[in-house]
């Protein structure tokens, strides 16, 4: 398997883990996000939850994290290697999306569909798609809502 398989297989299989309590960037799986980029509870983490994700099947399968250690998305794609970046979503890809004011929010791509969506599984949403949730969930997004996908390598 892939390291972009797997990181999508672990990402899912986080699915409906929440914060405990809600609504508080805590909770004991939250938390073990966070540390996998050296944060302590109470920051917003689906830039944490993505790196947590990748650094899990990096070490499964014995190989380099290619993603750099930031709860920051906006940073993670800036600092990027720039050939990781691309325009068009493939499933495995972490998605960016920037709402200014160095505000983003990020995931996976489980699913392209032809109709110019995608499922994704992220983490620190909720039913609204808010990017300060409180939940490990899938959604469904417009692809014209991202800045871009980083690619993880095979």
């Amino acid at each position: 398997m892939s390291l972009n398989q797997l990181s999508l297989k672990i990402a899912q299989s986080q699915n409906g883990v929440q914060e405990v309590p809600k609504n508080s960037n805590a909770g004991p799986a939250v938390e073990s996000y966070l540390k996998s980029v050296g944060l302590g509870k109470g920051y917003a983490w689906c830039m944490a939850f993505v790196f947590w994700s990748v650094k899990k099947a990096a070490e499964e399968l014995k190989i380099t994290n290619p993603l750099i250690k930031t709860a920051g998305v906006l940073r993670q794609w800036n600092e990027i290697n720039p050939k990781l970046k691309f325009a068009t979503p493939k499933p495995g890809d972490i998605f960016i999306m920037d709402f200014g004011k160095g505000q983003g929010h990020t995931g996976f791509i489980v699913e392209v569909y032809s109709n110019g969506t995608v499922k994704t599984i992220e983490g620190n949403t909720n039913d609204d798609g808010s990017r300060e949730g409180y939940e490990v969930a899938f959604r469904t997004r417009k692809n014209s809502a991202f800045k871009g996908f980083i690619r993880i390598p095979n």
